[in-house]
């Protein structure tokens, strides 16, 4: 009964960030400068769900609970659907779908250089996140997969070089992972001195 109720659960939770912002923005509850506070919260959200998918394996691995890693989809692809959200407010509000400055700012600002290849990065992630795409890959999709690193490293490089001034927030993100690939480093030099000695 509870691992049926946990998936819904979890969905519902993984809304609550965007319930949250509607809220805010019907109410009028947003800053002086509404498209940068939807623009920050999409993207701190993306960045966020990265790092929680990221921490399935070593939450696993720690608590012995396997049933965690059938959330690990339903993370990824919330981090997918708030970075959608994060691009789109860019694009849309920011922008206002003008493509020619629209290049022009991902060509000469090296913090939107870094999200927007993120966030392309995610796309065949976010596509084959699905059964079917598993078995059609095989071995390639987990080596597809780990594009998660460099995405979430990206994620926060974007982070750092869009802040200014108080720089602890992403400086936060970055430190977990840090750990987190620290982790996964020495996981698998384990595996390999194991291998070794076998």
């Amino acid at each position: 009964m509870f691992n049926w109720l946990l998936k819904p659960a979890i969905f519902l939770c993984c809304l609550i960030p965007l319930a949250w912002l509607v809220n805010d923005t019907l109410t009028e509850q947003l800053s002086a400068n509404p498209i940068e506070d939807i623009t920050h919260r999409t993207g701190d959200w993306a960045l966020r769900f990265l790092l929680i998918t990221l921490a399935v394996t070593p939450i696993r691995r720690l608590s012995h609970w396997a049933g965690i890693l059938r959330l690990r989809r339903i993370f990824g692809l919330f981090a997918f659907f708030y970075a959608v959200l994060h691009f789109t407010t860019y694009l849309w509000l920011d922008q206002q779908f003008l493509f020619s400055e629209i290049w022009i700012d991902i060509a000469k600002r090296p913090y939107i250089t870094v999200g927007f290849t993120a966030f392309i990065l995610l796309i065949p992630l976010a596509a084959t996140s699905n059964r079917y795409a598993i078995r059609r890959l095989g071995k390639r999709w987990k080596s597809l997969h780990k594009l998660v690193y460099p995405i979430a490293g990206f994620g926060v490089l974007h982070y750092l070089w869009l802040v200014k001034a108080d720089v602890r927030e992403p400086a936060l993100y970055a430190l977990i992972l840090l750990l987190l690939l620290g982790i996964r480093a020495y996981w698998d030099r384990q595996v390999k001195r194991q291998l070794a000695n076998a």
